[in-house]
């Protein structure tokens, strides 16, 4: 049977490698610097597809992180040398939207990823059987069946390991060999698989979330950590939900509703000043909630409203439009959250007189 190219049917949401593949090609054309074994462009490459900017052919490449440059040249660099990446940050920092960009730009190849879960075993990371082969004929290479850490090892290429913490920490451990040694022993068939030139891992983590693990230090040795921030400054996470909504909204297909300004500002300002504590002008100290708030939720909370705005409104994105949607984020914990979102909707949200639109709004949903 014939597979679709992803590239031209109505896939969701396309691989790094080919939503964006114009822009990768522009820049191999480009490139003509070392490049490490097995690596499809130049570090500086890697660095310049990530960032963004507009080559001398007039090709635009489209920021795929906003921050500080300097961290994702230590990343990359990470990536040329023998240690791995361990991408650290709160949620919705952009880890993984990072290592799948990074997975593209040096393999070619994204889709190398295992999703660490409690329920995620070593066998997930290093390799299974077929049952079926494995009791007619025993151990043997045919009845393997290869992980995508196996066939990183195999092809040369960046292996995503995301949520590594949420795995328990003897599976955590079975990548240690595989890090140190680059050779994945098989003892079932006294052999052992050595890594190919080109292979190395990107795994992410974070510390904020319930149910997480320890990685242990014997791990954590063999990964560099570069840990990614959240957004400095408003403006910097006005520019990443503005640029996120408008590329979800074209992915999404949605009814084009113009994405007002003035409502991005309000929602990052809160998530802001929630976070945080303390509101913007540094008067006001505020209780925060226990939910993460992150840039990420911001989007989900704009691109939500859009949806509101285009289906239900009447075209314009207003706060009605995502007042819902921030109480829904805010409030994780039915009890302290609404407390603390109470005493900033009254003690804060009240007394903006520009803000009396949404004032309104989130007083009629408690209604």
């Amino acid at each position: 049977m014939a597979v679709a190219d992803p590239a031209r049917s109505e896939v969701l949401r396309p691989h790094a490698e080919q939503q964006y593949a114009a822009e990768l090609a522009a820049l191999v054309g480009i490139d003509d610097r070392q490049r490490p074994p097995g690596w499809g462009m130049s570090p500086w490459a890697v660095v310049r597809y990530l960032m963004g900017g507009v080559l001398d052919d007039g090709t635009v490449i489209t920021p795929k992180y906003v921050g500080q440059q300097r961290l994702m040249e230590i990343a990359v660099a990470t990536l040329a040398t023998d240690r791995a990446l361990l991408l650290l940050g709160v949620p919705g920092t952009a880890k993984t939207w990072v290592s799948e960009h990074l997975a593209a730009a040096i393999s070619g190849d994204s889709t190398l990823l295992v999703q660490g879960t409690a329920g995620t075993t070593e066998e997930t990371l290093r390799y299974g059987w077929n049952y079926a082969l494995l009791l007619a004929e025993g151990p043997s290479e045919a009845a393997l069946v290869p992980s995508p850490v196996y066939r990183g090892m195999t092809s040369g290429a960046i292996v995503r390991i995301e949520e590594l913490t949420r795995m328990p920490p003897e599976v955590q451990d079975a990548l240690v060999t595989v890090l140190s040694e680059k050779v994945l022993p098989i003892p079932e068939l006294d052999s052992e698989l050595s890594a190919v030139r080109g292979f190395n891992v990107i795994a992410t983590a974070n510390d904020r979330d319930r149910g997480v693990n320890d990685i242990s230090s014997a791990l954590r040795r063999r990964f560099n950590t570069v840990v990614l921030p959240l957004p400095a400054t408003v403006d910097e996470e006005i520019a990443i939900v503005t640029r996120r909504v408008e590329e979800l909204g074209v992915a999404l297909a949605l009814p084009e509703v113009p994405a007002a300004a003035d409502e991005i500002r309000r929602v990052v300002t809160i998530f802001r000043e929630l976070r945080s504590g303390i509101t913007t002008d540094e008067r006001t100290s505020i209780k925060v909630p226990s939910a993460t708030l992150s840039t990420a939720e911001a989007i989900s909370v704009v691109t939500n409203g859009l949806a509101l705005a285009a289906h239900f409104g009447d075209g314009t994105f207003s706060a009605a439009d995502v007042a819902s949607g921030i109480i829904g984020a805010v409030i994780s914990d039915p009890v302290h959250d609404a407390v603390a979102w109470r005493e900033y909707l009254e003690g804060v949200v009240s007394e903006r007189p520009e803000w009396s639109d949404f004032y309104e709004a989130c007083r009629a949903l408690d209604a």
